[in-house]
């Protein structure tokens, strides 16, 4: 057991328990300032996905070509994973040889027209695709190098 001469001394208990009401205050004070940092740091952006209104665009042979344009309109929908339509999203549409890009942005439904004029395969194929990236804050970016397969028919 303890000495008789440490039971007699109380200099080492004195201010004890107001010194852990201080040291309970500073912890909590800095478990508090954890928490509320957490709480505020920025989260984690949602996916989305996009679709068109065709999947294949078939360009005319160019034995059979005039000097008539050939133009594409492309209705694209972007969507969250809740199927609801994502608002001011930017949609950029490349042609299928990369040497032009087109762009919209979505309306409130989700949907953007891209009209793509004379879209030219890579030279020496005789398929393509059109690929597209949709940026929206809030949200991870889509890009998609494959999205609408174009054929020389």
């Amino acid at each position: 057991m303890l000495p008789e001469k440490f039971k007699r001394n109380e200099a080492g208990t004195v201010g004890l328990p107001i010194r852990i009401v201080v040291l309970s205050v500073v912890g909590f004070i800095g478990f508090y300032a954890i928490l509320s940092a957490l709480s505020n740091a920025p989260t984690v952006p949602e996916s989305m996905y996009a679709t068109a209104n065709i999947s294949a665009f078939s360009l005319p042979s160019p034995d059979l070509e005039t000097e008539k344009e050939t133009n594409l309109s492309l209705l694209v929908k972007v969507l969250d994973r809740n199927n609801r339509g994502i608002e001011e999203a930017n949609v950029i549409a490349w042609s299928p040889d990369r040497k032009k890009a087109y762009s919209g942005v979505t309306d409130p439904t989700g949907n953007v027209t891209i009209k793509i004029i004379n879209p030219e395969l890579p030279s020496g194929k005789a398929e393509g695709y059109i690929s597209i990236k949709v940026m929206r804050a809030g949200y991870r970016d889509l890009t998609s190098d494959h999205f609408l397969k174009v054929i020389r028919s």
